[in-house]
């Protein structure tokens, strides 16, 4: 199957898929040499290749291959953001230079989340109160060991690990991933979480931030920070920030080149779209968007 997909301009596919990969050792979301974005997406259903690539500003095009395909259109297009409207951040920016200019620099980038619930809280688990390229390392060998290898036109492929793949293995085999008895133990929870429907997208969806927030912190391993990190990388809640985390303050203060910043206010004046200045604050880190810095383009 092939489409368009139409998106609200400004749009960059190639930003905002670096937002959703972080690192280029993610071997689940893959952007090839000539910018096309590829996944493969799992359900009970099948795998599909998934493959994106911007043929103008306006519009992407998806093609999906596999049986089925159709089903992948929504998915994609709120991986990628596609709909976001983002008039009131740029007007909500504009008080802050330093924060303008990297919305400048990053113009076109959209807010990605993750396909399923079940990804975010296993992102969340994995990269917690660790380095983040220790922790892209570690969800590497975890998605090669859990997952079974797609062959495509150009590679391998990887699908994203299921929550049954976690309660079922054993632990020697998620050790020698990397993972620490915590997060093995985390991860179990958060499976059981989702194969019991103690929490769901659809649950997720009608509540207010602080409530889906209370609801996560419930499964054993999601703290406050997790939790604001699954609302938002997961079920695309701007009004929701990760707010105490060491590398979100250095970001801050690197990329405003203002030692005195405060967070809360800032994060005040952003209000119900507050959780996309994570995305540009990864993204200025990655590209070196610092204050006569120099954008280097590396992931």
């Amino acid at each position: 199957m092939e489409t368009e997909l139409p998106v609200r301009e400004p749009y960059r596919l190639d930003l905002t898929a670096d937002a959703l990969r972080r690192l280029a050792a993610n071997v689940v979301d893959v952007v090839s040499e000539d910018g096309t974005y590829r996944r493969v997406l799992s359900d009970e259903a099948g795998s599909n290749l998934v493959e994106v690539r911007q043929v103008r500003e306006g519009a992407l095009q998806l093609r999906v291959t596999g049986s089925q395909p159709e089903r992948w259109t929504a998915t994609v297009g709120s991986m990628l953001g596609v709909e976001a409207a983002l008039a009131e951040w740029h007007h909500r920016v504009l008080p802050f230079p330093w924060l303008a200019r990297l919305t400048q620099s990053l113009r076109g980038m959209h807010p990605p989340r993750y396909p399923s619930l079940w990804e975010a809280l296993a992102h969340a688990i994995v990269f917690q109160q660790i380095s983040i390229h220790a922790a892209s390392a570690i969800m590497r060998r975890t998605v090669q060991t859990l997952s079974a290898p797609y062959e495509a036109d150009g590679g391998v492929l990887h699908p994203f690990f299921s929550p049954s793949s976690v309660l079922f293995s054993a632990d020697e085999t998620l050790r020698a991933a990397g993972l620490s008895a915590n997060k093995i133990d985390h991860l179990r929870s958060a499976a059981a979480a989702v194969e019991d429907g103690l929490v769901s997208e659809e649950v997720l969806a009608g509540l207010s931030a602080e409530e889906a927030a209370a609801k996560l912190v419930a499964v054993r391993g999601i703290g406050p920070w997790s939790a604001a990190v699954v609302l938002l990388r997961g079920l695309g809640r701007l009004d929701v920030f990760p707010l105490k985390d060491s590398g979100v303050a250095r970001s801050l203060r690197e990329l405003s080149g203002d030692p005195d910043l405060d967070p809360a206010a800032l994060l005040g004046a952003l209000g119900p779209v507050r959780g996309f200045l994570y995305f540009h604050l990864l993204l200025g880190r990655m590209r070196n968007l610092t204050p006569g810095g120099d954008d280097s383009g590396s992931t």
